[in-house]
């Protein structure tokens, strides 16, 4: 198996984070963490142990992933976003970064961890 093995999920949506999670599992990854907002994401990166995370862009409330790429990017932890739209939605900051079009198929999921490694 390539690509990274602890995932941090950070979706908002309950039944999306479980197929993830499940996914993740399939695919031979760990699971570091879930969360659904942005304070609690950045507990997770700042806890360590995660090799790579997948972003959904837009969470509950009106917040947006930035501050978690922020420190994802800060420690060298790669990551991609999951997101409905497309990567115009994605600051300029962060518009390299690969993305994850939803819906999600196992496939996809496969090839966006393994572009990580």
């Amino acid at each position: 198996m390539n690509g990274p093995q602890r995932i941090l999920i950070v979706e908002d949506e309950p039944l999306i984070a479980m197929m993830l999670e499940d996914f993740l599992e399939i695919l031979g990854h760990q699971l570091a963490g879930q969360a659904d907002n942005v304070a609690d994401a950045l507990g997770a990166v700042e806890a360590g142990g995660v090799d790579a995370a997948i972003l959904d862009v837009n969470l509950s409330g009106g917040e947006k992933s930035w501050p978690i790429a922020d420190a994802l990017a800060a420690r060298g932890v790669p990551f991609v976003f999951a997101t409905g739209g497309s990567q115009d939605g994605v600051i300029e900051a962060h518009r390299a970064r690969p993305t994850l079009a939803k819906p999600f198929t196992m496939d996809g999921v496969a090839k966006a961890l393994d572009s990580l490694a």
